[in-house]
């Protein structure tokens, strides 16, 4: 292998390069702990358990809908005891739903509804659903050998595949298909998160280097599918490719509308994880360095100088998905450091944002409290990214010209 492919398949194996983390979830193992006479400790492994921040994001919504953490949960170490939870939660069709905490001891009766619900349709890749807790199982395999976490973990994958659209990328949900859940979906990582497993189980990286070659096979064909229909989805404006909608119509293929505030429009934010995704591809053809070049073109000049978003004093306020302790405002500041909008008007690259309601603003000041301070509009999206993994990746690539 050369030397430029053995780099930029490290880069591919660890995600080129880790991502930043977003709106953690309070620490999973906080509050009550699980009855210490619940389980044996699981067997000793590594000294390190497996990481448990892939359920962060859904374990944020799980509590944010139920307004509370103050619940029982296994700690970190007994990973035994979180992959059989998470083998509990799995559908019959091999996927798993969102919002929920895999952490969380459940007693009698909710292991029986949980059962009870094996048939349900709601799986999603959602909120870093399902592709998370494939790599959890396979994870826990490796350290375990219990064949039932690998049969689980392979069931996982191939929901993946089944689910996988024609053009490549991932829906929001599979099967059910109302509403923006049939859409190609990269708000939130869906199809990067996705694609990233498949490559990852492709490659044959720990823990993925239990599969064969024949079924190596079918993950590397779907990741290729996959990074094709990236490439074709970059839009083009006035001639120039910049980067790409949060969200995509299964048929059409152009830019739809998510959840009503999600308008379409350019997203800066996961357009930087698929820029991300596209440089751990290796080695890199042609297109994809283009793309990449291309996106990072229209995040430098998208940047937003001289606004700083701030945090307020407010008096808390219960609404329906979140608790909001305090308030956002935007003000002018010569000194900020540049930021980004999430969304950029396609036609005009001009920001925006929304409200429940789908009414589209261009001001944080006209967006309600409730998804001001639930949803982030603003944010330093492109910085690493621009400032040192690109042109640390640019050494490693020829020029796509």
């Amino acid at each position: 292998m050369t030397r430029l492919c053995l780099l930029l398949a490290v880069l591919a194996v660890t995600g080129c390069p880790a991502r930043r983390e977003r709106t953690p979830a309070p620490p999973t193992s906080s509050g009550p702990s699980a009855p210490a006479s619940a389980r044996p400790v699981s067997p000793p492994g590594d000294e390190v358990p497996p990481s448990l921040k892939g359920f962060e994001d859904s374990v944020r919504h799980f509590r944010n809908a139920g307004g509370s953490s103050d619940y029982a949960r296994h700690p970190p170490a007994r990973f035994i005891d979180i992959a059989t939870s998470i083998l509990l939660h799995q559908r019959r069709n091999g996927g798993w739903s969102e919002n929920w905490d895999p952490s969380r001891v459940l007693g009698a009766e909710e292991k029986a509804r949980v059962l009870a619900d094996k048939a349900r349709h709601d799986t999603s890749f959602d909120n870093r659903s399902t592709y998370t807790h494939v790599e959890y199982l396979a994870e826990v395999f490796r350290r375990t050998r219990h064949e039932r976490f690998r049969d689980a973990a392979v069931r996982g994958l191939e929901f993946m595949l089944t689910a996988q659209h024609p053009c490549g990328l991932f829906p929001h949900s599979f099967p059910k298909a109302d509403g923006y859940r049939a859409h190609l979906t990269l708000m939130d990582d869906v199809s990067v998160g996705v694609l990233s497993t498949l490559r990852r189980a492709a490659l044959g990286v720990p823990p993925f280097d239990v599969f064969d070659p024949a079924e190596r096979a079918r993950f590397a064909a779907a990741t290729r599918r996959g990074e094709d229909c990236l490439v074709r989805l970059q839009l083009v404006v006035h001639g120039e490719p910049t980067g790409w909608a949060g969200q995509y119509d299964a048929v059409t293929l152009v830019p739809a509308t998510a959840r009503s505030f999600e308008l379409p429009g350019l997203v800066s934010d996961e357009s930087v994880e698929v820029v991300r995704y596209l440089m751990g591809v290796a080695p890199p053809r042609p297109e994809i360095t283009r793309a990449v070049e291309a996106a990072a073109r229209w995040l430098e000049r998208s940047k937003i100088e001289g606004l700083r978003v701030e945090t307020v004093p407010a008096a808390p306020v219960r609404y329906r998905y979140h608790t909001s302790t305090d308030d956002r405002r935007a003000v002018a500041d010569a000194k900020a450091p540049p930021i980004w909008a999430r969304f950029y008007e396609i036609e005009t690259n001009r920001p925006f944002m929304a409200n429940r309601d789908g009414t589209k603003v261009y001001r944080l000041a006209d967006v309600d409290r409730e998804r001001r301070t639930g949803y982030r509009w603003y944010g330093n999206f492109a910085s690493e990214l621009l400032a040192r993994e690109l042109p640390a990746w640019r050494t490693l690539v020829p020029s796509p010209n």
